[in-house]
């Protein structure tokens, strides 16, 4: 049956204030929880961290008293909606463990974006990220065997691979190659646009997480580690957020993010398996669908504008967590050796040597090193080899199968 939130009834939004007991609910519990699960509730607060921060960011930039007046009144549902799915993390799972979780996000997240993504500026942006975050989550698993020597399967639950992707030392570019070419506004599939803002808050998510708590590591590798993979986060969040048309007014921004909001609600309403967290979606989604309402009355009162004009009829092909290993080896065969020049991919071999990419190299990577490389040779010196989860068969790429020596 077709869905379309525009056309549902949503709870009043005088009726979705939570008291404390409401909003402080129980954690999943990290040996029972399904992978899936647990990456929906981390991208989950991504989406409303970004949703709260835009809300913020508009606030700022009208001097018109009353619609302050709205924006402050969901934002401040949306703040307790963030509080709620964050606090479904329990305290055992450590910063490291989430952080496997973290990155399993961003791996199968962005591969099924990218494999429903019809917009080739789009895929192609999300198929080039990919690598360096399937490479994170090799990098982070290593950590963890290095620090507790705790098997990273049980967190990804064998549905995500993890070995080398592109190597994170060869990740780090100049500023200027991480801006993308932007989709037409009034052109765009309504679906890129959702891709679009799902993974920038994703990817934002991530980069505030690394920012935040990379200096609670407790050992000087795993804070280099955090360092480093940190810098690249936000500069995925650069390369994410330049395919979004900047000509969007506000008001087409607000009706996008509760869109949006609503799209990823019910789709994981719909597959969830944990009946108490589906409950939890199911909620959270009865909130959106009155929040896209206020937002779409907005659109209608300052823009003279029909919300029907830009969302469609019906939810457009839901997003799915689910394995995508042989989409990610066919990507790595293909694209591991390039890099960015400009808002074009091309081999880093084909660079001149005077490319702004190899100063970029110099200047952060002294004598050709980094905490990504460290924590690989650390683990290899002390377990023997690195550690790796390959399902499917040995690396994909000959030069990477070696688990001895450091090759990445």
């Amino acid at each position: 049956m077709a869905f379309n939130p525009l056309q549902e009834k949503g709870i009043p939004i005088e009726k979705q204030v939570r008291n404390w007991d409401e909003l402080n609910v129980d954690p999943y519990d990290k040996n029972e929880v399904h992978p899936y699960t647990r990456t929906r509730i981390i991208l989950m607060n991504g989406i409303e961290v970004e949703g709260a921060l835009f809300s913020h960011q508009f606030a700022r930039r009208t001097d018109d008293y009353v619609l302050k007046q709205k924006l402050a009144q969901t934002r401040r549902i949306e703040q307790q909606q963030q509080k709620l799915v964050n606090w479904l993390l329990p305290a055992d799972e450590s910063t490291l463990e989430v952080t496997v979780g973290y990155e399993q996000v961003a791996v199968d997240l962005t591969a099924w974006l990218a494999r429903h993504e019809r917009d080739v500026n789009v895929k192609n942006a999300l198929d080039f990220a990919l690598l360096e975050d399937f490479d994170h989550l090799y990098r982070y698993c290593n950590l963890l065997g290095v620090i507790d020597g705790k098997d990273p399967a049980r967190i990804v639950g064998e549905l995500t691979e993890i070995f080398p992707g592109r190597p994170t030392v060869a990740e780090h570019r100049h500023p200027f190659d991480s801006i993308r070419n932007h989709y037409h506004k009034d052109k765009a599939d309504i679906l890129t646009k959702l891709h679009v803002l799902t993974i920038v808050a994703g990817e934002q998510q991530t980069m505030n997480f690394y920012m935040n708590v990379g200096n609670r590591q407790e050992t000087a590798l795993g804070r280099g580690l955090y360092q480093e993979i940190a810098q690249i986060e936000e500069q995925h969040v650069s390369h994410y957020e330049s395919p979004a048309d900047p000509r969007e007014t506000w008001f087409e921004r607000l009706l996008l993010h509760e869109y949006n909001e609503c799209f990823l609600y019910y789709g994981f309403m719909l597959e969830e398996p944990d009946e108490r967290i589906k409950d939890i979606w199911q909620n959270q989604l009865d909130c959106e669908i009155e929040h896209l309402h206020l937002a779409a009355d907005m659109l209608r009162q300052y823009e003279g504008r029909d919300p029907e004009s830009l969302l469609p009829s019906r939810l457009p092909t839901l997003i799915h967590f689910e394995s995508n290993k042989e989409y990610i080896r066919n990507v790595l065969v293909s694209q591991i050796h390039l890099t960015a020049d400009g808002n074009m991919y091309k081999p880093a071999a084909a660079l001149p040597d005077s490319h702004r990419y190899f100063t970029w190299q110099r200047l952060v990577n002294v004598d050709g090193s980094a905490p990504s490389q460290s924590v690989i040779e650390t683990h290899i010196d002390r377990h023997g080899q690195d550690w790796r989860l390959e399902t499917e068969g040995p690396h994909p790429i000959e030069e990477l199968r070696a688990r001895e020596t450091i090759r990445a």
